[in-house]
């Protein structure tokens, strides 16, 4: 990422520019007077913002996306739009693919995606903006790797995180280490780390450098990893709360996957009636359009049927439908789970 050492009026423009705001609307977007913003416009390098104005455009740049941000390196440097600028943008274009394959389970693709840049840069030899793409790059690697099960070893989803969040350490993005200490946790939720990984989620519960957002997931999580040791009265009343919050944040997605995992929760008391309540709202409130949602679904669905020895053979069938699907996109982990439930049946 380019970075101003002095703001003068002439960067200040080129940020609105890149941004694509009008005058008004960058002034609201800064919180400054929208003849401040004027004053920029017309005297250009003759005037300089205060100080505390400075440091507020500085925060401004570095939460700009990766597009905004070539453009106004690109408008503050039109020398230097080069193939590097191309490639940046380009690579920006390949990460928004990449977001869509992934939440799709089309993992070939977005592998090809990400790696045609990670291979073929040394982020050593990378600028801000470079090693910013890389390590965006690796997280969603990461999230590749994860959804696959790869979570642990040199090719894993956790050495991805790490990697990326010391590059997001580096940069000086607290929001964004964050967010990848948030997905680190949920892989030690996943390898069986179960306390470990509710530590670690009740600390970003009140982590600021997290949005409200993450931090309810963060304590959906805590329930979540609670219910897997068995402490499944406790882990209802704290994803009771998290459900409560997504609510209120207006996140139906998030509030039909809270009431998924309430559902199992409900399940391990041994309320089978609560289960049964909770799943079918799940059921009938997400939007299941990923495979990966689906076969969590029918997963937790299958799980609770198999509970009451009447509904045992439908808790079989819909857990059949859920390995198949989870077979066709490579969800080794989900597999896993399934296998797991179905032995524990057997026992």
């Amino acid at each position: 990422m380019v970075s101003v050492q002095q703001w003068t009026g002439r960067e200040a423009s080129a940020l609105r520019a890149a941004l694509r705001m009008s005058t008004r609307a960058f002034a609201e977007h800064l919180g400054v007077a929208l003849r401040t913003v004027a004053k920029w416009e017309s005297l250009g390098p003759q005037t300089q913002p205060r100080p505390d104005t400075q440091a507020i455009l500085d925060t401004a740049l570095a939460r700009a996306d990766a597009a905004a941000q070539a453009r106004f390196e690109a408008l503050l440097f039109p020398e230097r739009k080069s193939t590097r600028a191309a490639d940046y943008e380009t690579w920006t274009e390949d990460i928004e693919r990449a977001v869509v394959c992934i939440s799709r389970q089309n993992f070939p693709f977005a592998s090809t995606l990400l790696n045609r840049w990670l291979t073929g840069h040394d982020p050593h030899a990378l600028d801000d903006k470079g090693i910013y793409l890389y390590g965006r790059s690796l997280v969603l690697l990461g999230d590749l790797q994860r959804d696959q099960g790869a979570i642990l070893g040199p090719l894993s989803a956790s050495h991805s995180y790490l990697t990326a969040r010391g590059m997001f350490t580096q940069l000086n993005i607290p929001r964004r280490v964050a967010q990848i200490e948030l997905s680190l946790a949920v892989v030690q939720e996943m390898s069986g780390q179960l306390e470990t990984s509710a530590r670690s989620y009740e600390r970003l519960i009140t982590d600021e450098r997290l949005s409200r957002r993450d931090r309810a997931r963060a304590r959906l999580w805590v329930g979540t990893a609670l219910s897997k040791e068995g402490d499944n009265e406790y882990a209802t009343k704290i994803m009771a709360t998290a459900t409560r919050e997504f609510e209120e944040l207006g996140e139906p997605e998030d509030w039909s996957v809270a009431h998924q995992k309430l559902a199992l929760a409900h399940r391990g008391t041994g309320d089978l009636k609560q289960a049964l309540h909770y799943i079918d709202i799940a059921r009938t409130t997400g939007t299941v359009d990923s495979p990966m949602q689906r076969v969590r679904l029918d997963t937790a669905y299958g799980h609770i049927l198999l509970s009451d020895a009447a509904t045992r053979n439908d808790g079989l069938s819909v857990l059949d439908q859920a390995a198949q699907v989870a077979r066709q996109y490579g969800l080794s982990h989900q597999l896993r789970s399934i296998e797991g439930i179905r032995k524990g049946q057997q026992q």
